[in-house]
């Protein structure tokens, strides 16, 4: 097959995969994986895992440890220190010590089917240890539980496991050599490693803000995204130089861009290359999973599934309860982070490349792995039930913080009901103290809602995104609903429970910017408020108060700014620094009339710019005048229109002005 051939192939399969897994509501990786089983020499061998395509999914690897290290938050890591290097460090070490023990048993039973040596358990043990940042991350965000108990364990634990993927990148390959050479290997591994990271990560950090800087005042997005390449796979390839992982490389790389103020546009930039070249590593592991092994020795895969998602579990279970978590805080915890994880594929091949595991070992392994990552969407969708049957405290504890919000509640009547208690709902809620109106806030940070309530605030630790809790909260007898916190799937949820419990009361939502504007009054906000055009709103009344403008005049055009849904300022002339997500919003774009326009002669009014997507926002005359887009006057050369639409309508708007 030629090498067009076989990349239409495998595009084909992940477009196909990928479809079929945002149908059935699974993460893409999922259908990577299964795209590459079906074209893989083991099932309709449409393709083999050649040594070429197994280089190109290294790059997928190299880009997603680089998208790893540029998330890796050094203040994140230092707020969570108490559960990162608490929960997440000890369980990675007992996971692993744990697995490593079982699989020697499992090994020492098996005899000639299950052979292993004490390093390859090690490196399965660690392998195993780890859980998908991927998936659980988006499932948390999806069901607005990162800011619960279990939400903030979960993410303590995945941060260390990213952290000890460091150390594990070193450890196998030393792993792999000789036994007599053993010793020396893992020394002069560890020697090179840490040599190598201080010295980037000292000065490393300075190095790059220079750098990134003086790429970034040359103004060329082509300019900077090769400088993106040069990076990663420059720090790649060194650590690969130095006998250590291109993993490696690409992880501190990411680290060191993390700390400068470019690691927003960096992450939206690497998205692309990330997002295909990772698709490619799991197409080729999916090609590497032989379904005859896995049908032979069935029962063997059935126990690498079950036993290290029960274990993982229990583990987490026992050492979040010994950290002063409740029963069903940590039954949650465990359940959320007991599958396999992308990491584990990249340990996993890494360490066939060092021989560490045999292929007849390696397929029940790489099988038990996916499938426990396809039952993660299905264990968390159902934590709640699991919990509720196995913990019978959880059901007690739940009852008992209704009734602590009821209890609160009991007597509110025509009370403001505050979700989120951050600075946002703190400032709100004293101003209704100062007009004495009443309010409860609902919040779920257990040391703000400690101090406040202390402090003498009306606030109870409850989830707004439960029914239950805005019940208890006396919802049907609030005068209103503000939801202070930024993040929309939460608003939506409380939207929507509102909206079933008690369609009268109005709600008051926050957002940081308005591309979520439509969205939030569609789902039944009464009113929007977006921090970034309020925040020019104020600005603008400043600034025209202290030229002259009468204050009376000022607070009107605010006011009639308000009342127009912010109509003026939703749009806007976008620049380089737009983020991805910003490429595709509506904007404004002005079009200046060269002589032989088609345009030229006609009235502003006349001309068809709502059948193609836009509309005309001002016209400013070649003299330097500016009229209104209802002006009557014919347009002449020299005329600038200035357009409001989404980029392709702009475009295709353009083309019709001009064209002679």
């Amino acid at each position: 097959m030629s090498s067009l051939a076989l990349t239409l192939l495998y595009l084909l399969a992940a477009v196909l995969g990928v479809v079929a897994c945002r149908t059935l509501r699974l993460p893409p990786m999922m259908g990577y994986l299964a795209a590459g089983i079906l074209i893989g020499p083991h099932a309709l061998a449409l393709a083999l895992n050649s040594e070429g395509v197994r280089h190109l999914g290294e790059f997928g690897v190299v880009f997603l440890m680089f998208a790893i290290g540029l998330e890796f938050s050094l203040p994140k890591l230092r707020a969570m220190r108490r559960l990162v290097f608490g929960l997440g460090l000890l369980q990675v070490l007992g996971s692993a010590a744990v697995f490593m023990a079982g699989l020697l048993l499992l090994s020492a039973w098996l005899g000639g089917v299950w052979d292993m040596g004490w390093q390859t358990a090690l490196a399965l043990g660690g392998t195993l240890a780890m859980s998908s940042t991927a998936i659980v991350v988006k499932l948390l965000t999806e069901r607005a539980e990162i800011d619960t108990e279990h939400g903030q364990r979960v993410l303590g634990i995945l941060l260390f496991q990213d952290l000890a993927v460091v150390p594990l990148l070193v450890l196998i390959p030393a792993l792999g050599t000789s036994p007599e050479e053993l010793a020396l290997a893992l020394g002069l591994a560890l020697l090179k490693a840490t040599v190598l990271v201080t010295v980037l990560l000292v000065g490393g950090q300075h190095v790059m803000r220079w750098w990134l800087t003086l790429v970034a005042r040359r103004k060329s997005e082509e300019l900077f995204m090769l400088n993106l390449l040069l990076i990663t796979l420059g720090m790649a390839w060194l650590t690969e130089l130095a006998g250590l992982s291109l993993a490696l490389g690409a992880f501190i790389a990411g680290v060191l861009v993390s700390e400068t103020p470019y690691h927003h546009q960096v992450g939206s930039d690497i998205r692309p290359f990330h997002d295909v070249l990772l698709g490619l590593f799991f197409i080729t592991v999916g090609m590497m999973l032989d379904w005859h092994i896995m049908l032979e020795h069935w029962a063997l895969v059935a126990v690498l599934l079950l036993v290290p998602l029960a274990i993982k579990t229990a583990i987490i279970f026992g050492l979040a309860r010994g950290l002063d978590a409740s029963a069903g805080v940590a039954l949650r915890t465990g359940l959320y982070a007991a599958q396999a994880g992308e990491f584990g594929f990249v340990l996993l091949a890494l360490m066939q490349t060092h021989l560490l595991i045999e292929p007849r070992l390696m397929n029940p392994v790489l099988a038990a792995m996916v499938l426990s990552m396809l039952a993660t969407p299905f264990l968390i969708e159902y934590s709640p039930q699991i919990v509720g049957k196995v913990v019978a405290s959880d059901w007690m504890q739940q009852s008992l913080r209704m009734t602590q919000i009821a209890r609160r509640a009991i007597d509110a009547s025509g009370h403001v009901l505050i979700v989120g208690y951050g600075r946002c709902g703190q400032n709100l809620a004293r101003l209704l103290e100062l007009e004495g109106i009443a309010y409860l806030a609902l919040d779920l940070d257990p040391d703000r809602v400690r101090q406040a309530a202390a402090a003498g605030n009306s606030v109870v630790f409850g989830d707004a995104t439960h029914a239950q809790a805005l019940r208890a909260a006396g919802l049907a007898r609030a005068a209103a609903v503000a939801v202070t916190t930024h993040e929309v799937s939460v608003a939506l949820k409380v939207l929507g429970h509102v909206h079933a419990l008690a369609p009268q009361v109005p709600v008051v939502v926050r957002t940081q910017d308005d591309t979520q504007l439509e969205r939030l009054q569609a789902a039944g906000a009464t009113e929007v408020v977006p921090e970034a055009i309020e925040g020019s709103l104020v600005l603008a009344g400043h600034a025209l108060a202290l030229v002259g403008v009468p204050l009376r005049h000022v607070v009107r055009l605010l006011q009639e700014q308000r009342e127009a849904r912010y109509g003026l300022l939703r749009n806007y002339f976008h620049g380089l620094d737009e983020t991805h997500s910003e490429r595709e919003q509506e904007r404004l774009s002005s079009v200046t009339l060269p002589e032989g326009a088609a345009a030229l002669g006609q009235s502003p009014g006349a001309l068809p710019l709502a059948a193609m997507g836009t509309r005309l926002m001002a016209v400013r005359r070649a003299s330097g005048r500016s009229t209104l887009p209802e002006d009557p006057l014919p347009l002449s050369a020299g005329d600038t229109l200035v357009l409001s639409g989404h980029p392709a309508a702009l475009s295709l708007a353009q083309e019709a002005l001009l064209r002679g």
